[in-house]
């Protein structure tokens, strides 16, 4: 006999998709303190590249958000008690954000505490997390540092850029609601390299080596950017400012495009333009050639691709006066609107268009 279907659950869907559909782009702007303590910093540089859209299940963007709201109650409990905490930052209302002198790197602290019995005079950062019960059960008998490095990594972070020497970790075991409790002190070396291994990753051209050649190693087997690093790059990358070499960050936390010397907000970054070329790594193969607008290269198949403007000119597109965005002198003829018959589009960016008139239509030869 036929196994029967499990009923469906039209509600839970509907709850779920509805956190998918509420959810962000799956792009972080800053490398956060987070992920500084990923043992692989080709996975750290992939991120901060936007390498890989972060997509999860609308169940699991629920339980990130199970986090979130359990940190009020961490305050409220730390305040039951009578420690001060401050969760927001009084210069701005809002929570604590950090940064380093490039802007790129750091997070927002969940809270500074002072009045902890153990220790009533010292200013803490705090940072409050829920374990399964497993992890709780190694947490409880290993310490932060061991059995949640990236955790540890992020406290010592925080202090160093928030210039405290104490740091506040409570974690409560969901399972069973019990808490537990650890003061972790500044080390002020570890501080240090992780301001300069973020610098590093920030500054690089290039992604740093992987921590193994092996795809089938364990850390690149759960790794996020399994099939960008092993699989064939620029296959699963999306084309945006972040994967393009011309783009790179500047000061100020910005990020700067050379190919059009202009500043690139976030949705800029996001959108890209047509005049992309991926960062070479991120192309599995041989590059063969390149011109100003283009790279070729022989991929792992042995067929060659060329990424960029074509060689020659394509049927729909024509030579025209500089764009008034990138300079660049060849435009894709699309259709127009109103009364225009066609508009030419810069294929360099694809934001320099110009509209044609029914004259100039018959001069570059579109047919009306």
């Amino acid at each position: 006999m036929a196994a029967l279907p499990p009923p469906a659950s039209p509600t839970v869907a509907a709850i779920y998709a509805a956190y998918e559909k509420a959810a962000d782009s799956g792009y972080r702007a800053h490398l956060g303190a987070s992920l500084i303590g990923t043992e692989c910093e080709r996975a750290i540089w992939y991120t901060f590249r936007w390498a890989t859209r972060a997509r999860h299940t609308g169940r699991l963007l629920r339980l990130f958000d199970t986090g979130n709201l359990a940190e009020a109650r961490f305050v409220a409990d730390l305040r039951r008690i009578g420690v001060t905490v401050l969760d927001l930052d009084p210069a701005t209302g809002r929570q604590w954000k950090l940064r380093d002198a490039s802007g790129h790197f750091g997070g927002s602290m969940d809270a500074v505490a002072i009045g902890l019995p153990e220790a009533p005079t010292t200013w803490h950062v705090c940072e409050f997390k829920t374990h399964s019960a497993k992890s709780f059960a190694k947490l409880k008998a290993e310490g932060v540092a061991a059995a949640k490095p990236l955790h540890w990594a992020q406290m010592q972070a925080y202090m160093q850029l928030a210039g405290l020497d104490r740091a506040f970790y409570l974690a409560v075991c969901k399972d069973t609601d019990e808490l537990y409790q650890e003061r972790v002190r500044h080390d002020a070396e570890a501080g240090l390299r992780i301001l300069a291994k973020a610098a590093c990753i920030i500054a690089a051209a290039r992604p740093p080596a992987r921590i193994s050649q092996d795809p089938a190693w364990w850390q690149c087997r759960f790794c996020d950017h399994h099939a960008v690093c092993h699989d064939g790059g620029a296959v699963h990358v999306e084309r945006h400012c972040r994967s393009c070499l011309h783009a790179s960050p500047v000061q100020g936390g910005a990020w700067h495009c050379a190919r059009h010397d202009v500043p690139l907000d976030r949705g800029t970054q996001e959108a890209g333009c047509g005049a992309h070329l991926y960062i070479p790594d991120l192309i599995d193969g041989e590059q063969l050639d390149a011109g100003e607008d283009w790279v070729s290269y022989r991929i792992a198949d042995g067929t060659e691709w060329r990424d960029g403007v074509p060689a020659t000119a394509q049927q729909n597109t024509v030579s025209h006066l500089p764009c008034r965005v990138c300079r660049g002198t060849i435009y894709r003829v699309g259709p127009g609107k109103g009364p225009h018959i066609a508009e030419l589009i810069c294929a360099g960016c694809e934001v320099g268009g110009r509209w044609l008139s029914k004259v100039d239509a018959v001069a570059i030869g579109v047919a009306a």
